[in-house]
Parts: structure tokens; C-alpha cells; sequence
């Protein structure tokens, strides 16, 4: 870990445990200008210091230092895996990176007039889906339902199964299967 990424973590774990600079300073027995310092790069604590200031934010120099990957909860457009595909005219989204390792994956497929998903065969699991805009024809087993914009499906994918958008207006549909498949 490098100077730069002290202070931000300090920082992090000062807001964690909303407290403000001068709070933290009175508790640590410091000044609110050392610990906008520290915070800012600008200088860095004594060992001593810095872990008397992280017993007063819950934790301790190993825990501080320890070299774990930082667990993603947000992710945005940047971190999506898009996916066209022309001959069954959708589009693939993947909304959550490496999904593929979690119990879920989901993904948005936005499927042009007369596209569709692929034909998945029969498998454990579920599917869910949240139709976001226009309809879509659900296909499972011999079952055929129409999806309309504002409402969901979900079934055991134990039975083939796709989706197809038979109308004139693209669909656009969140759908989410365990375990992933897509």
C-alpha cells in the first residue's frame, strides 16, 4: 500500500465511522490540520500514530494492511460486457463483471422486432425477468406468454425456453438466471 492510498483509507474509514477530522483528531489526541494532512498525502503518521488512530476507527494495522481485493457493490456503464448479436437481432448486456462466479447473472438483452434470445435447453435452475420496455413472447415448454412492459416472469428452467419480441418496437427485458447460464 502507498502513502497516497493511507490517507484514503483512513479517510474511508473515518467517514465509515462518521466521524468529522476534528472528531477523530480530539479522540486521537492530534490536531484536525494533522489529520486533513494525512489524509491529503501530505504527510504520514508515525506507526504509533497511525495505530492510535486505527484503534479509534474499530480496527488494527494488520486488518488496515491486509491485501484483500475490494468486494464491488456499484458498477456502472464502464464496467458492462455488451454483446451483439446480428443473426437473432438482440443485444446482451452484462450488468454485473464476472457474474458468472455468483449464484445470479444478470443481464439485459434488448431484443429488435422479429429478435430473440437463444433457445436454452432444459437445466437447474430459475429465471427471472422484468420486462423494461415494449413486450415480449416467453416461451417455455409448449407454454407461449406474452410480457408486457412493466411486468415480470420467472419459471424452473427445467423445460427449453426463450423469449422473442414479435412486435414492431424493440424490447428490453432484465433477465436474471440461477445458477448463470448466459
Amino acid at each position: 500500500m502507498n502513502i497516497k492510498a493511507i490517507g484514503a483509507k483512513i479517510k474511508e474509514l473515518r467517514l465509515e465511522n462518521a466521524l468529522t477530522q476534528e472528531e477523530l483528531a480530539n479522540r486521537c489526541e492530534l490536531t484536525k490540520g494533522f489529520i486533513s494532512q494525512i489524509e491529503n498525502n501530505l504527510t504520514s503518521p508515525s506507526i504509533s500514530t497511525l495505530s492510535d488512530i486505527l484503534e479509534v476507527l474499530g480496527t488494527d494495522l494488520g486488518e488496515f494492511f491486509r491485501d484483500e481485493e475490494q468486494e464491488a457493490y456499484v458498477f456502472t456503464k464502464e464496467d458492462f460486457y455488451e454483446k451483439v448479436d446480428e443473426e437473432n437481432m438482440h443485444t446482451i448486456r452484462w450488468i454485473v463483471p464476472n457474474a458468472q462466479k455468483y449464484e445470479m447473472e444478470p443481464i439485459i438483452i434488448e431484443l429488435l422486432p422479429g429478435g430473440k434470445s437463444h433457445e436454452d435447453k432444459p437445466h437447474s435452475g430459475e429465471e427471472f425477468g422484468f420486462v423494461l420496455e415494449g413486450k415480449i413472447l416467453l416461451r417455455v415448454g409448449s407454454k407461449r406468454i406474452i410480457v408486457k412492459s412493466g411486468q415480470s416472469f420467472y419459471y424452473m428452467a427445467n423445460k427449453y425456453h426463450y423469449i422473442e419480441n414479435t412486435s414492431k418496437e424493440v424490447a428490453k427485458v432484465l433477465w436474471v438466471s440461477t445458477p448463470p447460464m448466459f
